[in-house]
Formats: C-alpha cells, sequence, structure tokens
C-alpha cells in the first residue's frame, strides 16, 4: 500500500533540490531562455554537487535509476525511482529546461543504467549520455526505426540519421537505436552508445523551440559509424517472441520522470496564479463547493485537483519501479495524465491571470511554453493512450493500432 507522505529519508534530498531551484534554476530561467544554445556554466557545480551525492548513497541522478532490488522480509520498498522523481519535480518547478540540460542526467544514462551489463555501468560512470531514438520517417513508432546496425567482426557498422536528440551536442556519448534486421521487425531493434567524436557520426543542426530553449536539441546524421560489440546494451541475440522489451524497459523508468517534470511546472504556475488571484482580491475557499465560488476561484480548484490526480499517478508508476512490479500502464497513465494536465494548467493559468500571465514579466508564459514538450516526447499523448488501451484490452500492437 502506497504511503502518500514523502518518505522521510527523502525529506532531505527534497528540500535540497527544492534549494537548488529556488536559488539557480528560477532566477536564470528567463536567461537561458533568451540566450538559446547557450550552455549555462554554472551548472557544472551544481552537477557536481549532484554527483557527489550520489557517489555517498544519498541521491541519483537518471543514470541512477535502475529496477528496484527484491522486496525483503521489511515489506514495501521506497527506492531510487520514487527518490528521482520527486527531486524531479522540485528542480522542474524551477526550470525543466535547466534540469534536462543537467550534465549526466540524461535519459541516455537511464538507458544505460537500466539495461547495461556491470562493465559497461563502470566503464561509462560518470559520461553524459544523451539518447537518440526519433527518426525522420518514425515519428511516434519507436518500432519503424530505419537505422541499421550490421555486424562487421568485432564491430556494428551505424548507418541513419536522428532528429530530436535532447543534449546532443552537449553529451559525451549517445544511446542510439538501430536495428539490426528490418525484416525481424521490433525484436531486432537494439540500443547501441555511441562516443561523440567517432568517425561518421556527424552533427547536422540544433533546433530552435518553443520552449525548453535552455536545452539543446540535436539532429545527428550517421554514415559508416562503427561502434566496438562491447557497445551494445543488452543482448545482442534477437528473440521475436520477446519484441524489444528490453530497450522498451527504459520508458517504464523514465516516462514517470518525464510526468514530473510536467506536476513540477504546473506546481509552479499553480502557485504563481494562486499568488496573482489573492493580490487581485479572488479568496479561494476549500471549505465551500467551486460553483458557490468565482468563476476564477472554481477554475483554480479544477485545476488543483487535476494536477492532483497526476501527481498521484507518478507517484504510483515510481513505487511500482522500486518494489519490481510491472509498471509499464501506470507509466504511461501517468505520462498521459501529467503531460495533458500539465499543459492545459499551464496556459489555463496564463488566461486567469490576464495580461500578466502572457508578458515577459512572469514567467507563467515561459511555463505554458516549457510544458507542451512534455505532452510529446517520451511517446506522445496519443502514444500513451494507445499503449494504455493496450494493456487494458490485453491487445498487442498488431491488434490494434
Amino acid at each position: 500500500m502506497i504511503n502518500l507522505e514523502i518518505p522521510k529519508k527523502f525529506e532531505q534530498l527534497v528540500d535540497q533540490a527544492h534549494q537548488a531551484a529556488a536559488e539557480f534554476f528560477r532566477p536564470n530561467s528567463r536567461k537561458y531562455d533568451q540566450a538559446e544554445h547557450t550552455y549555462p556554466k554554472e551548472l557544472d557545480m551544481l552537477a557536481a554537487l549532484l554527483d557527489g551525492l550520489s557517489a555517498s548513497g544519498g541521491g541519483t541522478g537518471a543514470g541512477g535509476v535502475r529496477r528496484g532490488e527484491k522486496k525483503d522480509k521489511e515489506g514495501n520498498k521506497n527506492g531510487s525511482n520514487l527518490q528521482l522523481l520527486l527531486g524531479t519535480i522540485e528542480m522542474c518547478w524551477g526550470d525543466v529546461g535547466l534540469l534536462l540540460t543537467m550534465p549526466r542526467q540524461g535519459l541516455g544514462n537511464a538507458a544505460i543504467a537500466s539495461v547495461a551489463n556491470d562493465e559497461q555501468l563502470e566503464r561509462y560512470k560518470g559520461k553524459w549520455a544523451a539518447m537518440a531514438i526519433t527518426e525522420p520517417d518514425t515519428g511516434s513508432d519507436s518500432g519503424a526505426i530505419r537505422t541499421t546496425a550490421v555486424k562487421d567482426g568485432d564491430y556494428y557498422v551505424l548507418n541513419g540519421e536522428k532528429i530530436f536528440v535532447t543534449s546532443g551536442e552537449r553529451a559525451d556519448c549517445v544511446v542510439v537505436w538501430a536495428t539490426l534486421d528490418r525484416s525481424l521487425g521490433k525484436a531486432a531493434i537494439k540500443s547501441f552508445v555511441v562516443d561523440r567524436g567517432t568517425p561518421g557520426f556527424e552533427l547536422v543542426r540544433l533546433e530552435h523551440k518553443l520552449g525548453i530553449r535552455a536545452s539543446d536539441t540535436a539532429h545527428f546524421r550517421l554514415e559508416n559509424v562503427r561502434v566496438h560489440k562491447d557497445n551494445l546494451l543488452g543482448s545482442p541475440e534477437v528473440n521475436t517472441e520477446q519484441g524489444f522489451a528490453g530497450v522498451m524497459q527504459t520508458f517504464d523508468n523514465t516516462r514517470p520522470l518525464v510526468a514530473a517534470m510536467a506536476i513540477g511546472v504546473a506546481r509552479a504556475a499553480l502557485e504563481e496564479t494562486r499568488r496573482i488571484l489573492t493580490e487581485a482580491g479572488v479568496k479561494i475557499d476549500y471549505d465551500r463547493p467551486a460553483f458557490t465560488q468565482s468563476a476564477a476561484a472554481a477554475t483554480f480548484l479544477q485545476l488543483e485537483a487535476d494536477w492532483e490526480a497526476a501527481y498521484l499517478l507518478a507517484l504510483e508508476a515510481a513505487w511500482m519501479a522500486d518494489n519490481r512490479q510491472p509498471n509499464s500502464l501506470q507509466a504511461s497513465m501517468a505520462k498521459a495524465k501529467a503531460g495533458r494536465s500539465g499543459s492545459d494548467v499551464t496556459l489555463r493559468c496564463v488566461e486567469l491571470a490576464g495580461s500578466l500571465g502572457y508578458s515577459e514579466n512572469s514567467l507563467l508564459e515561459k511555463w505554458a511554453r516549457d510544458s507542451k514538450i512534455l505532452d510529446i516526447f517520451e511517446g506522445t499523448q496519443q502514444i500513451q493512450q494507445l499503449i494504455v488501451a493496450r494493456r487494458l484490452l490485453s491487445k498487442s500492437s498488431s491488434e490494434l493500432k
């Protein structure tokens, strides 16, 4: 059974994350939004502190997310997934773009942590890893990847194109999804760690974006990129019965984190909107039915309820991962709910705040821009709903498209 209070052992981490968000992320939010593609050098010191916290056992970055150990006699476990989710909410209360550009905290690190063997974990310890999945012709269908990996002795030769790679320019290496044999479908899709500077691994351009401008988003081309077989994450065997569950396991851990990002941004917007409404003389009364209050107060109460539903779903998904319970359904439910709610909440907060919400004098308009991507990447809203439907109806991807 889930206890909805923050576990005592995580209280210090949550406080530290909130302090970092309040003292660095929030004050620099507008600066790096306007200075797109400029790396925030101040993050190096903060990243070093997080690395030290992880090394001491007091915390983990995205690279530290792994499936929970078997439960012991003490019962339920609150582990690294819940810990990281709570910290992510606080950091994104400060600024989601700055969190996404934190060194060694990326989705590539999460992939390595999820499926790498012990030797790979040690080899890439301390490295900043990005994740390259999306291609110009595949969109949301990860199973339709066209980037190929052809075995050549002790190496694989990769050819293809990857777009929308978060932290692609800044990372030390990139986890590239490629297929060993397109005729075998999803089962042949594997992930490879490609070090930056590898011949043939070309950065084509950086994207200009609506939001999360502090984070760089890269477009790569791979032309005869030779990657050693030891850089393949997981098993090199193609198991048509298992599909590509191995590489997809990463999403079961990271989708709740994207939900946490949306939850953090939405909470920031709700708090700022409450302040604006209070100063304007709008009273929000939790002891009275919403329909008996002003339209602004009723709307605010509705948005808060929507936010809390997303928050609880994300807690459940992370808790299940810590307790070694299959959470693919809950991860997608949390991502779908939080992604949609985050975008809805931030836009409605702009509306409630009127001209104050639309002006750059407030961060409300920025949060509305930033939140939209959280409903898109790591699987769009529509893809999450499709996954949820398949799980609930016990349908395969071929049976329910």
